[in-house]
């Protein structure tokens, strides 16, 4: 068995197919691991999603911001934006069990080999690895939940800016997804700048990349992840492997293979 992961696809699934066929992807045999965003900006939403899903075993996913996003709208809380590609999803006579899938997502996962781990964004500098996992299993079971709706409404926005043990309720739920599925640059205690989205060398005073905080706990893993495009897939660590590379904007589009550690690209 060969695991492949692959970056924010994004509706892009053109350039997965191209990826998939060069390396000659099995889904008998092989694994497909995604960093998330699988939806929204590219042409091809709905046929991604339908994509991974119909992976079943085959395929692990965690959520990304874009995800997350679809979810909102599909339950009436944010309405489609300028630039979004989502609609087709919510006019597909198969809505409701690709958005019944999504739901049962994680926001974090760890190979049970313990060799790599995959989050969207990032971890917060506080967290070791069992401590995400936990998290992101605190934020599975509300998605699966009557609470869904509540954590939907109250997902969006900044605040609170740092981890603390002692934060409750929505507040917990926002902050704990905001660094999964947000996070770019932080302080060494945790705090979050969600507004930069530009490169690793434009942190602000007194931040940086999320993976480069000297406090990190690297443990044994290598962590792959996504959503920084600007970053252009270098993020300096030889244990952290930063996939998206901007296929949405149409730079390329990249796949990992964990056993050799080699990339794969297509041009979008």
């Amino acid at each position: 068995m060969t695991r492949y992961a692959v970056g924010d696809v994004q509706g892009c699934l053109q350039p997965l197919q191209c990826l998939l066929e060069k390396v000659k992807f099995d889904p008998v045999h092989d694994q497909l691991w995604t960093v998330g965003d699988m939806v929204n900006r590219g042409p091809q939403s709905l046929e991604c999603l339908r994509f991974f899903k119909d992976l079943g075993a085959s395929v692990r996913v965690v959520l990304g911001n874009h995800d997350l996003h679809l979810l909102a709208v599909a339950h009436g809380i944010r309405k489609v934006k300028r630039g979004d590609t989502i609609q087709p999803i919510l006019d597909a006579p198969d809505r409701n069990e690709l958005l019944t899938w999504l739901t049962r997502q994680p926001l974090f996962y760890r190979d049970p080999s313990h060799d790599y781990a995959m989050v969207h964004a990032g971890l917060a500098p506080q967290w070791d690895l069992l401590r995400a996992q936990q998290l992101s299993d605190e934020i599975s079971a509300v998605l699966q939940s009557a609470q869904l709706i509540e954590f939907l409404h109250g997902m969006y926005g900044d605040e609170p800016n740092c981890w603390n043990e002692n934060l409750q309720g929505i507040e917990r739920w926002r902050v704990i997804t905001n660094y999964f599925t947000r996070l770019r640059f932080c302080t060494e205690r945790g705090e979050l700048d969600l507004k930069n989205k530009l490169g690793a060398e434009t942190a602000p005073p007194g931040f940086m990349p999320w993976f480069m905080v000297p406090s990190r706990n690297s443990a044994s893993n290598n962590l792959i992840f996504g959503h920084w495009a600007s970053l252009l897939g270098r993020a300096d660590r030889a244990d952290v492997f930063a996939l998206d590379t901007g296929c949405v904007w149409g730079q390329r589009l990249t796949l990992l293979n964990l056993e050799t550690q080699a990339l794969t690209h297509c041009d979008c």
